[in-house]
């Protein structure tokens, strides 16, 4: 696990424990989960704090320049939003399938199942200056979804189809995509991107 790309997270409804925790890094460019948990709450308490620890060194040594102030908020983050929707393949003729989606930052994946160890697709989310738009529907000729609302991510590759189930989750992922398509990529988020656009 490289550290720099190490993410923990307190988890507790996923899990189904009162202390869950969720580890995530980057293994060949892909997000891999770890899910663990312990009966007395203050051992997940302590990795989670030895955790932190390890990356606030990390920070320190790969921004010499940075105050501890910069460093904090960049030690761990909790994801942007979660839950189930709906989406179909590349060829948009498959009927739609639900799945568990989590955005962490720019990053959305889709799993089987929410306690999954690698996402079956992720999908890179940049801003409106490089190509990059949500709509709060479908294509008209769409078809094989289920739930009626849909969200279209367009990306400079292509569009990603998606479906909720309430017109309140609708706009609760409308408005987390919008956040994200609405801020400036910083300039290694643009080397995120160039990972995504030469995946296999």
């Amino acid at each position: 696990m490289k550290i720099e790309h190490l993410n923990a997270t307190f988890q507790p409804a996923k899990i189904g424990h009162p202390h869950g925790l969720q580890v995530t890094y980057l293994k060949d460019n892909s997000t891999r989960n770890i899910f663990i948990y312990h009966e007395d709450g203050k051992e997940m308490v302590d990795w989670f704090n030895a955790l932190r620890a390890a990356r606030f060194h990390y920070l320190q040594v790969a921004f010499p320049g940075a105050s501890d102030a910069d460093l904090v908020p960049k030690l761990t983050r909790s994801y942007l939003k979660e839950g189930y929707m709906e989406k179909t393949g590349p060829k948009q003729t498959e009927g739609f399938r639900k799945r568990w989606f989590t955005l962490d930052d720019r990053r959305l994946m889709y799993f089987k199942d929410p306690l999954d160890a690698f996402a079956r697709g992720e999908v890179f989310i940049g801003s409106r200056e490089s190509g990059y738009t949500v709509l709060d529907r479908l294509p008209p000729s769409t078809q094989g979804h289920r739930w009626p609302h849909g969200i279209t991510i367009v990306t400079p590759e292509r569009r990603f189809l998606l479906a909720c189930e309430t017109g309140a989750e609708q706009r609760a992922w409308l408005d987390t995509f919008q956040q994200v398509v609405d801020r400036p990529m910083l300039p290694q988020e643009y080397a995120v991107e160039a990972h995504f656009k030469h995946k296999p």
